[in-house]
């Protein structure tokens, strides 16, 4: 009988560390990370990284394992967690993989398109292009490589149009002909789980998560991380709001009004992405773990 993935989605500051440790606690087994921001030992406080007493519960994987100044994509962590998968289901016949990260969650368990090698060079010159004339010339630029995908795609997102652009200018073909080709991995079986709560909770946590940060000492961390501020890891909600703040650009209260702003518009993303996925069996926030191990044990029985 093939071994199962539980996976745990669900916006930001919902509650998914707690979740899986319970279930990890339940079926003795361990916790695969697909929170793509958690991956970066530099960065604690501004990813929520689960405190030491919740580390030490139950084994982790994935967690502060990377730095900031190292490259790592979507691809190098579905090459990692699906490797480790295999010699985790030879002792375990669950693991647990949470996370709010849609794209990471997808890659392991529904596989990833393929995507020919980009030149370095060439990346960094569309950074740099990013950075010197902005977003608006390489949306302009997509549009013009790839209709079809920048007629989709969020052209507000800068790394998604990064990306889409440096496979068009390597290849010389549209990024979207690159997609729909994936192979889903198939040595496992997987229970797919999503948490949810009103948007008004879901708002509610994540500002009093802000707040519980700014508390815990972000503005400090995010100080020292300043002289790195144009590093790939750090484009990412609760830092930029704050070295807009050391660039004198905003007060800090403002910044940390745009860090809770921004982390409602990341949630209401999360929401989008996941419901595209019609395969998840969603649970309030405050549902009983009883409910949640009986849904898991019909699916095993099934």
């Amino acid at each position: 009988m093939k071994p199962f993935l539980i996976t745990i989605c669900g916006p930001t500051g919902i509650g998914k560390t707690a979740w899986a440790i319970n279930l990890a606690r339940h079926y003795n087994t361990v916790i695969l990370s697909a929170d793509s921001r958690q991956f970066y030992k530099e960065m604690s406080i501004g990813t929520a990284v689960p405190a030491p007493e919740e580390l030490q519960a139950v084994p982790h994987y994935f967690i502060q394992h990377r730095t900031v100044k190292e490259a790592y994509t979507v691809g190098d962590y579905q090459k990692e967690a699906l490797l480790l998968l295999k010699k985790l289901f030879r002792k375990h016949s669950i693991v647990i993989m949470a996370g709010g990260s849609g794209l990471y969650l997808d890659a392991v368990t529904k596989g990833l398109d393929e995507f020919p090698e980009v030149d370095p060079a060439l990346r960094e010159s569309l950074r740099k292009r990013l950075q010197t004339e902005g977003l608006e010339p390489l949306q302009q630029l997509l549009h013009e490589k790839d209709p079809v995908y920048a007629g989709n795609a969020d052209l507000n997102n800068p790394q998604r149009v990064l990306r889409a652009l440096e496979v068009c200018l390597q290849s010389d073909q549209a990024y979207s002909s690159f997609l729909g080709k994936r192979k889903i991995p198939d040595f496992f079986k997987h229970i797919p789980l999503g948490i949810t709560g009103s948007r008004e909770i879901i708002y509610r946590r994540i500002e009093q998560r802000v707040d519980r940060m700014m508390e815990q000492g972000l503005l400090e961390e995010a100080r020292e991380l300043y002289p790195l501020k144009n590093l790939n890891a750090l484009q990412t909600v609760g830092y930029q709001e704050l070295f807009r703040f050391f660039d004198g650009e905003i007060p800090l209260e403002e910044a940390v009004k745009e860090i809770k702003k921004n982390s409602r518009r990341f949630a209401k993303r999360q929401g989008t992405w996941f419901r595209r996925s019609t395969d998840i069996k969603w649970f309030d926030f405050q549902a009983a773990p009883e409910e949640v191990i009986s849904y898991i044990d019909s699916q095993i029985d099934h």
